[in-house]
């Protein structure tokens, strides 16, 4: 990532930018993947409530950075000093090859025991190697055409209310379940952001359209979308099998099914996604290890290839030892639900050789077979 001056320029020292600039910087960002960009002020107050809210309700769960961090997430210039404008940016991540259909073929894979559910966004490349280095480009060629300027690119790797900017800046709205939605692209897009102490022309905020719906909230399998916009990590799915490093609370495990890395409920029922679009970039198009895998398959793995298999991928950041505990945690599901003896074999067979975190999850999971079984989303 570029690091820029500590201390950007003030914005009162240059000139604001000519309009044509901003048409030739929308051109480029389509050029190098992104679907829109748009541009926000950096007067988040309105917002420090409710995050100073939902820290000090502790719904971060052990996301401890979210406290050190604190209200620097709502302060762009703060963040980064000399900051008067956030370029924000959409960039969608449906892979290329998604059917039609996608959403009902993903609630249908949860009734599929057996088989591994991987969230969508996370079955190509990180996004975060992805997007840091196009944001650097398109940072990289303004300046080309305007001269340096001080700018800091940040994708989900900072303090940094992107939801929140992104609303500003018409990129969509915050839905129910607290992440953007767009008319034209519902939520399956990822997020990210250049600061920089340019005087660009603020775009159009978006208007919310979620309207009396509340399927996110009613479809989330452990109920972790406590009231509209307001989510409970530590009841989510995706902080458990993603952020939470320690043994995954017994209430929570029958919920999680087969899903081993994140959740996507709230995404596939919400009635926005039918105008979801596929990605233009191929870097996220899902390996064939994570579009449709089995768990036995994927229990079968050493950390050698799990390492093999994650390279250039978010999902190698939880580790091995999360990675085994999550599937664990589903083979103990598939072994309720199907009563398959090469299931309880699998997991009685690497019980010796486990960590202490991952033992706890595997004898959790043999003790399953008396266990009732729970319909899927229940």
């Amino acid at each position: 990532m570029h690091r820029a001056p500590v201390v950007l320029e003030r914005a009162a020292d240059r000139e604001a930018v000519p309009d044509d600039v901003w048409v030739e910087l929308r051109r480029a960002a389509r050029e190098l993947g992104f679907s829109q960009i748009g541009v926000a002020d950096v007067d988040l107050a309105s917002a420090e409530p409710g995050l100073l809210a939902w820290l000090q309700q502790g719904l971060h769960g052990s996301m401890l950075y979210m406290e050190r961090h604190g209200l620097r997430r709502a302060r762009p210039a703060e963040l980064v000093p000399g900051t008067v404008r956030v370029i924000t940016a959409r960039m969608d991540y449906l892979p290329r090859a998604t059917s039609d259909g996608w959403q009902a073929i993903a609630f249908e894979r949860l009734h599929r025991p057996t088989e591994a559910t991987v969230s969508l966004y996370a079955r190509g490349r990180d996004y975060h190697k992805v997007m840091r280095a196009r944001l650097q480009k398109l940072a990289d060629g303004l300046a080309e055409r305007i001269g340096p300027f001080g700018h800091r690119v940040f994708t989900d790797s900072a303090p940094v209310l992107e939801v929140e900017l992104a609303s500003r800046s018409g990129l969509g709205w915050r839905g129910k379940h607290t992440l953007a939605l767009s008319r034209e692209a519902g939520s399956m897009f990822f997020l990210g952001e250049i600061y920089v102490d340019l005087a660009l022309p603020l775009t159009p905020a978006s208007e919310a359209h979620c309207g009396s719906c509340r399927a996110c909230i009613d479809v989330c399998p452990t109920q972790a979308i406590v009231s509209e916009r307001r989510l409970d990590a530590r009841r989510c799915i995706s902080y458990l099998t993603i952020e939470h490093d320690g043994p995954i609370p017994e209430e929570f495990r029958a919920p999680i099914g087969n899903r081993i890395y994140g959740c996507d409920d709230c995404q596939l029922v919400c009635p926005w996604n039918k105008y979801a679009q596929r990605a233009s970039l191929p870097d996220f198009d899902a390996r064939d290890a994570f579009d449709a895998p089995s768990l036995l398959q994927l229990w079968a793995w050493n950390e050698d290839e799990f390492l093999r298999r994650t390279e250039g991928s978010a999902i190698r950041r939880i580790g091995f030892e999360r990675w085994r505990r999550n599937l664990a945690v589903a083979l103990g599901n598939a072994w309720r639900e199907t009563g398959d003896a090469a299931l309880s074999r699998a997991l009685s067979e690497a019980r010796e050789a486990a960590s202490a975190l991952v033992r706890e999850h595997v004898d959790w999971a043999l003790a399953q077979r008396d266990t009732p079984a729970l319909e899927p989303g229940s």
